[in-house]
């Protein structure tokens, strides 16, 4: 008997133990789950109002394409996340109906596809700029970005919002399930949709992306070197690449030569020249702005080669958050269709979080490796808190008794009637 009652007592504490260890679990969930929520929808919209208010910032076309791969992260943030954590909280109950899980479903095809193709588009804009940038201005035109853009997002309905509203992307046994099950919310998808829409949202792009940013690169690389040398150049001052002048003296006086370094952008302009041959002038030396063009000249490549870099790493964090998923999501899916493929639910759950949290990173990336965004985004927190720290001290001069004091004190003098000099003056 009191063996049995031990037994029972040690089941209920066990219970209550679990019971304790789940909810502190959901809590944790819960948290990690706000957090990431909040941060995608703040850095995004920093991301908007940065290039809204700042004009150097709109200057730079591919931060047109940055601003609408924010748009597509923001909406992840605010249309998809919130869904999918109330459904892992809830322990993967659904409690919106069949309509709006096809919704929420096509969201986030949506999104994750406008994303990866608007770094595709990004990639291609750096290719022109780094690979043929005398070609830049008369390729990479306003219309033509934008015609790039509404590309991307008519694409990325059309394999989202398409098939799944039409139901051909799933199963027939999977429409039948979901008549009895109102409650279950699964994106069961039948092998050829998986294969189709992995290759189009993913597999190819990344492809792509992977190829074109091997050839930045190497050229990116490759022009760095190019201006060391001819920056070590122009420091020995090496008749290769100098330009010699003389100036006619007196008779009877030493003839005098200088070495003036030639003209850099035509030099950076021009790379598939190799030989320069000094030239002999008897003008005057280069002027002070050849030397200011070639000064701006650098800036550009510089910025254009970090502008590189930085995409290259959005793109890079990309393929790392999302390269999981697509392997289990085409693995998953296609083995279904022959066979029982039985996976555990938080496996799937752990990688769709790493692909969302995607949307959280790319902000900032471009804080961290951008420093126009950096002193952007700085400069954006720093007014907010200056305005916020004015009207607060707005407010506690209002409230101070002093002032109170002050103020009706002002208010009684005023009110006295003024006395006959007053009067005459």
């Amino acid at each position: 008997m009191l063996r049995g009652e031990a037994f029972d007592q040690f089941e209920a504490a066990k219970r209550s133990s679990n019971g304790t260890s789940e909810q502190l679990s959901q809590i944790f969930k819960g948290l990690c789950f706000s957090l990431i929520i909040f941060a995608a929808l703040f850095g995004n919209a920093l991301v908007f109002i940065a290039v809204q208010r700042f004009e150097r910032l709109r200057r730079v076309k591919t931060n047109i394409f940055l601003v609408s791969l924010a748009m597509a992260d923001f909406l992840v943030a605010l249309v998809v996340m919130p869904f999918s954590a109330c459904m892992s909280l809830m322990h993967g109950r659904w409690i919106f109906g069949n309509w709006f899980c096809d919704v929420f479903n096509a969201n986030d095809v949506l999104f994750s596809t406008a994303s990866i193709l608007h770094l595709c588009c990004i990639s291609m804009e750096r290719y022109i700029a780094i690979i043929n940038p005398l070609s830049y201005d008369r390729k990479m035109t306003k219309s033509r970005v934008t015609l790039m853009i509404t590309t991307t997002w008519i694409l990325s309905i059309l394999i989202s919002y398409l098939p799944i509203m039409s139901g051909i992307y799933t199963t027939a046994e999977y429409l039948a399930q979901r008549g009895s099950q109102h409650e279950v919310c699964e994106f069961v998808v039948n092998p050829i949709y998986a294969v189709v829409s992995s290759s189009t949202s993913f597999t190819i792009p990344s492809i792509v992306m992977v190829a074109v940013y091997v050839r930045i690169y190497i050229e990116a690389r490759r022009q760095e070197r190019k201006i060391h040398h001819l920056h070590l150049s122009k420091k020995l001052k090496t008749s290769s690449d100098a330009t010699t002048y003389t100036t006619e003296q007196p008779r009877g006086s030493v003839e005098k030569e200088t070495t003036v370094p030639e003209n850099l952008t035509n030099l950076l302009m021009r790379a598939s020249e190799t030989n320069h041959q000094p030239i002999t002038n008897r003008m005057s030396p280069p002027s002070i702005p050849n030397q200011s063009l070639e000064s701006r000249e650098h800036l550009k490549i510089h910025r254009e080669n970090k502008a590189a870099k930085t995409l290259g790493i959005i793109i890079g964090a990309f393929i790392l958050c999302w390269c999981p998923f697509f392997f289990w999501y085409i693995s998953t899916n296609v083995c279904r269709a022959f066979a029982d493929c039985p996976y555990p639910s938080i496996l799937g759950e752990v990688l769709f979080w790493i692909g969302y949290f995607n949307s959280t990173l790319n902000p900032i990336i471009y804080a961290f490796y951008n420093r126009s965004f950096r002193r952007s985004f700085k400069h954006i927190l720093q007014c907010h808190v200056t305005v916020k720290r004015a009207a607060q001290a707005k407010i506690d001069r209002t409230h101070s008794p002093s002032l109170r004091r002050s103020a009706q004190a002002g208010y009684l003098t005023s009110m006295q009637p003024m006395n006959r000099s007053d009067s005459t003056e």
